[in-house]
């Protein structure tokens, strides 16, 4: 298999369905980390944040993960974020605005999340996105960004 960080141009805007698979042990995981190994121009939203985090809290509730590893977990990510590990899409009215465009798109039916993402991504100048949600990678390929992993 090719090596995935030589594959994907950047700056790369990661969703919630690749950034869940940096702190959770999921399929794929290891394919994102070798992706964001070393990249200092990955993108991430406060919405994947709180998306990624509402994902412990099911597993949590699950029964799948303690809540200290919840929590510790959250603690990781947010530090991560300090650190300077990612950069920052704000959700800004801006972004909505965008993001209402990309709703009124006709090629395609995107939900509300979906175009937060793709907007955020497009006004950060990203040039690829990383995701896993079909549909957010439907949005993400209309307005011409390279997609990670290329295909599903």
């Amino acid at each position: 298999m090719a090596d995935p960080a030589s594959a994907i141009m950047g700056p790369v805007y990661c969703d919630a369905s690749a950034l869940a698979k940096v702190y959770l042990r999921e399929p794929d995981s290891k394919d994102i980390d070798s992706l964001l190994a070393g990249r200092r121009d990955v993108i991430i939203s406060e919405l994947t944040i709180t998306e990624v985090i509402s994902s412990i809290a099911r597993r949590r509730r699950e029964g799948a993960i303690p809540a200290t590893t919840a929590a510790q977990i959250r603690g990781t990510i947010l530090a991560d974020l300090e650190a300077g590990s990612f950069l920052r899409s704000d959700l800004t009215p801006e972004t909505h605005r965008e993001a209402e465009k990309l709703l009124l798109a006709a090629s395609v039916a995107l939900r509300t999340l979906h175009a937060l993402h793709v907007a955020g991504a497009v006004l950060a100048r990203a040039a690829s996105v990383a995701a896993y949600d079909r549909r957010l990678r439907e949005g993400a390929a209309s307005v011409g960004l390279f997609l990670y992993p290329q295909s599903l």
